[in-house]
């Protein structure tokens, strides 16, 4: 795989699930370098990587530095931690000790090049309306 011929290595996983379809087993990448696929791209599919840190500023630079923002998950049993990460990972929705919740009155969609605009709640009724003022005078 293109996580391996980077540098990355396969923790577990790694194989195709199955002979028909394109699907992949559930996969965890250690050592993805910052210039990586797997580090710099969104894949959607059951791929983790897992690298390590130094710091909370290791972490957020980490998490940063790619042109996507579409959802990040911080896993910590330090609230105060929990909440500076949050606010300074650059995603449109930050989950805290779990992944994938999904609140449909909560706005979802992403940062930088991970979509445009928010879907569910208020906001995504919004995206679908156009306001218009109309004034008269009879």
């Amino acid at each position: 795989s293109k996580g391996v011929s980077e540098g990355g290595d396969v923790l577990c996983g790694g194989s195709r699930h199955g002979d028909k379809g394109y699907f992949v087993r559930p996969t965890v990448f250690s050592n993805c370098g910052p210039g990586s696929t797997l580090y710099k791209e969104e894949i959607f599919g059951p791929v983790l990587v897992v690298n390590k840190f130094n710091s909370e500023d290791d972490i957020v630079a980490m998490a940063n530095d790619t042109i996507y923002g579409l959802a990040a998950s911080v896993w910590t049993q330090d609230l105060s931690t929990a909440h500076r990460l949050a606010k300074r990972i650059e995603a449109g929705t930050v989950w805290v000790n779990c992944h994938h919740l999904i609140d449909p009155s909560l706005p979802f969609g992403g940062f930088k090049q991970s979509g445009l605009g928010r879907e569910q709640s208020s906001d995504g009724i919004d995206l679908y309306t156009e306001r218009k003022a109309v004034l008269m005078k009879i």
